[in-house]
């Protein structure tokens, strides 16, 4: 990222500084963040509802995208250019690994969900596979 302002106008967001602040949590992640980990991050300069808005923002403009995991809650990561396949198309059909030691989720964008045939009249919006197990940090033998 050239600066964070630049990427969030180039996102056509405004730059403000709750917007700001939650991308640089993002910076240097390899992980996947809860609502949670970034109100840690942030140590109250913003309120819950304010970073909440802010999240959902970066989801609808496609800089983030949700990842579902096993406790039926939400974390998100910063879509790579993986993500961005042409200007219209925003898709993160990938695998999501969650660590069962150190619980971080992280984004295999080079594994990609199969395609899955689906009965007529069924519409697919989104997809989700999370694998869990050990991660390599974790993973010390």
């Amino acid at each position: 990222m050239d600066t964070l302002e630049g990427h969030l106008t180039d996102f056509n967001l405004r730059p403000t500084a709750c917007r700001i602040e939650v991308l640089r949590a993002f910076e240097g992640v390899s992980f996947a963040l809860s609502q949670g980990d970034i109100e840690l991050k942030l140590q109250a300069a913003f309120d819950r509802v304010t970073i909440y808005r802010t999240l959902k923002s970066f989801l609808s403009q496609g800089l983030i995208h949700k990842v579902l995991d096993d406790q039926g809650g939400a974390k998100y990561a910063l879509c790579k250019d993986l993500c961005h396949q042409g200007e219209h198309v925003h898709q993160h059909d990938h695998v999501h690994f969650k660590c069962n030691a150190c619980g971080q989720t992280i984004c295999l964008e080079h594994v990609i969900i199969p395609k899955i045939q689906l009965p007529d009249k069924f519409l697919k919006q989104e997809s989700s596979l999370l694998i869990q197990g050990v991660c390599q940090d974790c993973n010390i033998a």
